[in-house]
């Protein structure tokens, strides 16, 4: 038998290294952030004046800057318009998916279903720029098949916000159907069965049987989705730069241009704060909201 102390050891041996590497790459760039946050930090001038304390400052340039607002105004606005569209679109694929029987199309579409998710953003933004491209995009091609004339997307401001959300909706609704069909699988098969011999309806039985399974796979979706498209650069930088103008200067671009462009490391800190408090206070709104319906 081992010894307390021997246990006490062994733990720490086994967490030690997890519990390093968080303070290492989570932690500590977190509390550093929030300690620029509160002080003057635009590089080109450290050497000459330091960093100098400023307090909320910072906090309250951030706030009453109306290029931060519009920036985040935005990001809403993406936000509201690919999540639903991903959630509806991944829901559809997943019920498809769970129909009885185990053909090969099926198999070969859940593992499909992967590859979207796998790749990265920078190389999504890649394919963007290649398929909206106005010159000889595959996009173009596609509309002049029909007789419609090309779109020069990318350097139309409406046109290039709705490139970019086409690439991130191809990107994760595959994401969002494996999360529901997830949940699809874990209703009972008995039940599923009774149901449909009360009534053909699928809404009804999607609605009364399936839903409550969902529910959690819905609220993660909620949360994660959130919080990617609040934080998302990659794609976005290598497709469009945030232009043209700054029709798609999404919150994490702005952060960027503000940080490493201005060399204004204290507001882009404060900056970056603030949309971590807002992604945790979305995430417990989501919590509430959905569950508080659930019990209603």
């Amino acid at each position: 038998m081992y010894s307390r102390r021997e246990k006490r050891l062994a733990l720490l041996g086994f967490l030690g290294p997890a519990v390093l590497t968080l303070l290492a790459i989570g932690i500590y760039p977190l509390l550093f952030a929030f300690w620029n946050s509160l002080h003057r930090f635009i590089l080109p001038r450290v050497p000459r004046e330091g960093t100098p304390w400023v307090g909320i400052d910072n906090y309250v340039a951030v706030l009453t800057d109306p290029s931060f607002q519009q920036s985040l105004g935005r990001t809403f606005s993406f936000l509201l318009t690919v999540l639903p569209i991903q959630i509806v679109l991944g829901l559809g694929i997943a019920l498809l998916l769970h129909q009885p029987g185990a053909s090969l199309l099926r198999v070969l579409t859940r593992l499909s279903l992967v590859v979207p998710m796998a790749t990265t953003y920078a190389v999504v933004g890649l394919i963007g720029r290649l398929l909206f491209n106005g010159d000889f995009g595959v996009v173009n091609w596609f509309l002049g098949l029909f007789g419609i004339a090309g779109v020069n997307w990318l350097a139309h401001p409406t046109f290039a916000f709705a490139a970019v959300a086409a690439m991130d909706v191809w990107q994760w609704s595959p994401f969002c159907a494996l999360v529901f069909l997830a949940g699809l699988t874990m209703v009972p098969v008995e039940v599923e069965e009774a149901a449909q011999l009360e009534t053909t309806r699928w809404t009804a039985i999607l609605r009364h049987v399936q839903l409550p399974f969902l529910i959690p796979g819905l609220t993660a979706i909620l949360i994660l989705r959130t919080a990617d498209i609040l934080k998302m650069f990659d794609s976005v930088f290598t497709m469009t730069r945030g232009g043209p103008g700054a029709a798609t200067e999404l919150i994490s671009v702005y952060i960027q241009r503000i940080g490493f462009r201005v060399f204004d490391q204290g507001m882009a800190s404060a900056q970056a704060v603030i949309i971590l408090v807002l992604t945790i206070i979305l995430s417990r709104l989501y919590i509430r909201v959905i569950y508080r319906e659930i019990e209603q």
